[in-house]
């Protein structure tokens, strides 16, 4: 069996993506490693897709994304395990309560400490809203409830897309104190984009 390395490493070579009317990435390469990269990059450059194809949620033409020793195309159950996005878009499941929303993701990433969720859910302002639809969320709200997620799965890769867009003050102190936690940057790769200056410890700025 492979051993996991000590600090995660993100690796993107030869990637070619194209949506139907023009295309993203031709033949990009990319090295990530542990703590925060600043991805950067002006509207349309393939900010949000980028975080896409290394979250799994989209496929390149060609190349490979691996994580560690995981490869994304050949081990996508083990792979996806180890990685979560944190993006804008509503849930794809808006039936579900917040608690049931919650709960799928625990399902979904073994050794996950519900009460550390439980922890970053009431310091977010959320641990009242249990029984809401997720649909009813605002969009700080709906926010907060992915980065809840974000900030308490047991993950090696961590895609952040505009971190601050609708928190108030106070929600974006708490998430640059969580996620400026030595221990974390040491233990993650964490890639995030944002039109404001992150106010992080970064570890790299990637301009696209």
């Amino acid at each position: 069996m492979d051993l996991i390395p000590a600090s995660p490493v993100l690796q993107l070579d030869g990637i070619d993506f194209h949506f139907a009317t023009h295309s993203v990435f031709q033949s990009y390469h990319q090295q990530f490693g542990p703590g925060i990269s600043w991805l950067r990059g002006v509207n349309g450059a393939g900010k949000t897709t980028l975080l896409k194809l290394a979250g799994g949620a989209l496929q390149p033409l060609h190349g490979t994304i691996r994580l560690d020793t995981l490869d994304s195309a050949s081990e996508p159950l083990a792979y996806r395990a180890q990685v979560f996005y944190c993006g804008g878009e509503a849930p794809a499941l808006p039936w579900l309560s917040v608690s049931e929303f919650l709960a799928l993701h625990l399902a979904l990433y073994p050794g996950s400490d519900h009460a550390l969720l439980q922890r970053e859910l009431q310091a977010l302002g959320l641990a009242h809203s249990m029984r809401q639809s997720v649909t009813a969320l605002s969009l700080g709200q709906h926010k907060k409830l992915q980065l809840a997620l974000a900030l308490a799965l047991p993950v090696r890769l961590l895609l952040i897309d505009e971190p601050f867009n609708g928190l108030d003050a106070a929600a974006m102190q708490y998430l640059r104190e969580r996620l400026s936690d030595p221990a974390r940057l040491a233990r993650q790769c964490i890639v995030l984009t944002s039109h404001l200056e992150p106010q992080l410890p970064l570890a790299a700025t990637v301009e696209l």
